[in-house]
């Protein structure tokens, strides 16, 4: 009998087996033949979703054998006597015991792996296998097989290049596993490596800042006994505070030192030579002789004769005597007056150091009485040297930036703890706004301001930028004034800045320019300047600012009074309205002031007097002192930012067209000025050579 099974395999070809013969052997491939392989073909033609369905529910497929043995066992047999003709081991053995079993495998291991295994040498599966063979050879047996070819068109070749390849891609990516493996750890090791490194240099940084925060220290501790020694030695030569008593009072009174009471010495020695000399000179007329042209009296030899009048002994001189006398006198009065001048210009420069020594002293006093003398870190980041100045509310230091290693200007601002939580807020509120104004500003000529912090709920800090100079109002203090041409470079730089607040939306309204917000960069007028403190600054922004009419001023009162236009001051219902025309009044005065070294309106009074007098509101017309000699030009310039009526005045963008501030006005204004120089200097001549 001959039984086809299909197999699916790589290579295309149909296997057939053969069963003939007889004995063990071909009882055994019978046996495979018949029972078991031909319900493995069977399993093997399923599909996959077959195969999933049968190993949730495995039913086992009956053949004709079993079916009439069944149905025989029904009939006539028990499962005891079943047992003994199936295995003949007695009860309690399965039947299944004496037939070999069937190892199932997937179609891809048909070839290489067998799926059928034998019990050889076993007795009871022999006697079994026979007494099946012998059931099975009674009863024909009808095979219903499905025969099933597939073709491909790949061969042992293609097989064995396919997987050849497969293979050298697989060891391909696995060396780039490697490869990448290795990468990433070498990458590790030079993060770890990098780390290390990168703790090591924070540990350098951090030592580095330790003692540059120790070097910074010990020189600012080194000037200030520097100073402190110097400002002694200045108590005996400059002067100092004395307390004095008044009533129930204590007052501070100035004491000058010995340079000055030496100055005021040899003043009285010259004033007392000086009166001596007079009264020579007036008994000298007395014995002036008379002139050639008159009639020489009767009695020549009574007259040379000694006489006495008013207790002093005169006698008439000759020409010649009189006149050599005479020119004596004048030469030790010019003497005197050269003396005189040389010691009123030591004591100008010496009143300059003295005010100098002054401000050091209070400066000395106020850092003294100050809670952050001992330089203590703001913020972890600015280290106070010394303070530079004290206001009503602020303390300003000297600090270094040790995150962008500059130095830096710390402005302290301190509440009065006695003050109510409102006027607290008020006052933190309107320095927040200062900061927001001034946070925005980026332009050369303004001073920048770098950040804003908190130190407690009764103080903060604003820092800024750092300048080594001193403010317009010191050095105006020190000269008195300046050049027209350093004058006018500063109102030049002044201008540039307002007319870069005047460009920028919303535009800003500075409100508080005055010399001593005018920083000198190198601290001369020949230098750059910038503008600071914009504390009263007025923002125009579109809900507030009318073209036409300005913007209200809510801060009426407050500001310097000397540098603030009319409109001001002036009291209504509402309140007054400003625009930038107030800058423009404020740089007319600082102009004024630097040409003449005093202020055009209310010089020589407090602010207090100008409210009550209303000296600005009456400043309706400038006045210009003869001397010093001041360019026509500059005189203009001065009237244009000086008008009364804020409609007449020029705004900013008109002042920064001035012809005044042009290069070739500029030129020309030079040339008039050295040829004014020359006159003044020829008048001068000649009035004292006039006095002589």
């Amino acid at each position: 009998m001959v039984i086809a099974r299909s197999q699916t395999s790589p290579s295309p070809f149909l296997s057939l087996s053969v069963f003939t013969g007889s004995g063990q052997s071909q009882n055994e491939s019978s046996n495979q033949s018949l029972c078991s392989l031909g319900s493995l073909s069977d399993k093997e033609l399923e599909t996959p979703e077959k195969k999933a369905n049968e190993q949730r529910v495995r039913k086992r497929k009956a053949d004709h054998f079993d079916s009439s043995q069944g149905k025989a066992g029904a009939r006539g047999l028990k499962i005891s006597d079943y047992f003994e003709f199936a295995g003949g081991s007695g009860p309690g053995t399965s039947p299944a015991r004496g037939i070999p079993p069937v190892v199932r495998s997937s179609p891809q291991h048909s070839l290489s792996n067998p799926p059928v295994t034998m019990q050889q040498g076993s007795p009871s599966s022999i006697s079994s296998v026979n007494a099946e063979l012998s059931t099975c050879a009674m009863k024909p047996v009808v095979l219903h097989m499905l025969h099933k070819t597939t073709q491909s068109d790949l061969t042992l070749e293609k097989l064995t290049a396919l997987e050849n390849s497969k293979n050298s891609d697989l060891e391909k990516k696995e060396g780039r596993i490697d490869d990448l493996l290795r990468v990433n750890c070498e990458l590790r090791r030079q993060i770890d490596e990098q780390q290390r490194m990168l703790e090591r240099y924070k540990e350098r940084l951090n030592k580095c800042v330790t003692m540059s925060k120790k070097l910074l220290i010990e020189k600012s501790k080194q000037e200030k006994m520097a100073c402190r020694d110097k400002s002694m030695q200045d108590r005996l030569r400059l002067g100092h505070f004395t307390t004095v008593r008044h009533g129930a009072s204590f007052t501070e009174q100035w004491t000058d030192g010995y340079a000055f009471q030496n100055l005021i010495k040899q003043q009285e020695r010259i004033n007392s030579q000086r009166e001596d000399i007079e009264r020579q000179r007036k008994l000298l007329a007395k014995r002036k002789p008379p002139s050639m042209a008159q009639t020489p009296p009767p009695s020549l030899e009574q007259n040379k004769r000694k006489s006495k009048t008013n207790g002093t002994e005169s006698e008439t001189l000759s020409q010649a005597e009189y006149h050599e006398q005479e020119e004596i006198f004048k030469l030790r009065l010019g003497y005197l007056k050269k003396e005189e001048a040389e010691i009123q210009a030591e004591l100008e420069r010496l009143e300059r150091v003295r005010n100098l020594h002054i401000r050091e002293l209070k400066r000395i006093h106020n850092e003294d009485n100050s809670q952050f003398k001992d330089h203590p870190t703001l913020n972890d980041r600015y280290l106070l040297l010394h303070l530079l100045g004290r206001g009503g509310f602020s303390e300003v230091y000297k600090a270094f930036d040790l995150t962008e290693q500059r130095y830096v200007a710390v402005k302290i601002h301190q509440l009065n703890k006695n003050w109510r939580d409102e006027k607290k807020e008020n006052y933190h509120k309107h320095a927040c706004r200062e900061y927001r104004i001034h946070k925005e500003l980026d332009h050369p000529r303004i001073v920048k301001l770098y950040d804003y912090f908190s130190l407690d709920t009764d103080s903060f800090c604003t820092v800024l930028e750092y300048c080594e100079g001193n403010d317009l109002d010191f050095y105006l203090k020190q000269h008195k004034l300046m050049s027209e041409k350093e004058g006018r470079s500063i109102i030049m730089q002044i201008v540039n800045a307002l007319k870069y607040l005047n460009e920028i939306r919303p535009p800003i309204i500075h409100y508080d320019l005055k010399p001593g917000n005018i920083l000198l960069v190198n601290g001369t007028a020949c230098g750059e300047i910038k503008i600071t403190d914009f504390g009263l600054s007025k923002i125009m922004d579109d809900d507030s600012y009318n073209s036409v009419d300005g913007m209200e001023l809510t801060s009426q009162g407050a500001g310097t009074y000397w540098y603030l236009p009319p409109e001001c001051f002036v009291v209504g219902k509402e309140p007054p309205k400003i625009s930038n025309k107030v800058d423009v009044w404020s740089v007319g005065v600082i102009f004024y002031q630097c040409l003449y070294g005093r202020k055009p309106f209310g010089h020589n009074q407090s602010q207090q007097d100008i409210l009550q007098e209303n000296t600005i509101l009456k400043a309706t017309e400038v006045q210009f002192p003869p001397k010093p000699v001041v360019s026509p030009e500059a005189k203009a310039f001065v009237r244009r930012c000086l008008v009364y009526r804020k409609e007449d005045r020029i705004d900013v963008h008109q002042l920064a067209s001035d012809p005044f501030l042009m290069p070739h006005i500029r030129k020309s204004v030079a040339s008039s000025g050295s040829s004014g120089t020359a006159v003044a200097s020829t008048s001068s001549s000649s009035n004292s050579s006039a006095s002589n």
